[in-house]
């Protein structure tokens, strides 16, 4: 997605992991008791602190998220958003150091919903079937959410590059469908390239010229066959030699 093409966290434990475990361990001394308890009775103490703080950064991004659908993906400014969430302006960065931090949180969450979605992908055994369905989850994830679109797969706030860690949820989404590619015997990256380029197509048609229709969306099946029919060779057209053309 961006840069060309779409990936989420990698699964591995977080750098502090092997810490926070043994914290959990440490003994009630007076030595372990600052910044090092992690249990009471076996129960696990909560971070109060830290829950507030990541509260308010999700009611932060919620509420660009809100205010971009309603102003504009790059017009809301960080005085409407402060004033929305109920701080002041210079608060803001006490969460996020720039407004381009909290686009890569938008970012970030956005590929995350993808990369759920894929997750539930079903499929059927059929070449066919399997990329049309594939191909109709990308169209209605776009189209279900225009200002998501723009921002995770067109440039549109200049200057914009996401961290390597909200890329790095993008790049997965990209792997995971690949993978489903090469299951169907599709190997040749220029096939992936070419399918995510239908994908995009349709979906960028469907938000600029009928939004909220499915003049596009009614071609995702004949799209996905076309593309089956290409890459498999199935229904090529023999073009005649030039002495074939004479005769």
């Amino acid at each position: 997605m961006r840069r060309k093409l779409p990936a989420p966290g990698n699964g591995l434990p977080s750098a502090d992991e092997p810490a926070r475990a043994a914290a959990t361990t440490m003994p009630l001394t007076a030595g372990s008791w600052f910044g090092k308890v992690r249990t009471v009775s076996g129960k696990p103490i909560r971070n109060r602190r830290a829950e507030r703080h990541q509260a308010t950064v999700d009611e932060i991004v919620e509420t660009a998220w809100r205010l971009a659908r309603t102003s504009g993906l790059a017009a809301f400014s960080l005085r409407e958003l402060a004033r929305e969430v109920g701080m002041q302006p210079q608060s803001l960065y006490s969460y996020f150091e720039s407004k381009h931090a909290i686009y890569d949180a938008m970012y970030a969450q956005g590929c995350r919903q993808f990369v759920e979605g894929q997750a539930g992908w079903a499929y059927s055994g059929d070449a066919i079937t399997d990329l049309r369905a594939i191909g109709r989850f990308f169209v209605e994830f776009c189209t279900d959410d225009p200002v998501r679109f723009q921002l995770m797969f067109q440039r549109t706030i200049p200057g914009f590059e996401p961290s390597e860690e909200s890329f790095a949820i993008s790049i997965q989404s990209l792997a995971n469908l690949q993978a489903h590619l090469v299951g169907l015997g599709i190997d040749d990256p220029a096939a992936l390239d070419l399918f995510t380029a239908l994908g995009m197509g349709l979906a960028d048609q469907q938000i600029s010229n009928d939004p909220g229709g499915d003049r596009w969306v009614r071609l995702i099946d004949d799209a996905a066959e076309m593309f089956w029919n290409h890459v498999t060779g199935r229904g090529q057209a023999t073009t005649p030699t030039a002495g074939e053309a004479r005769r």
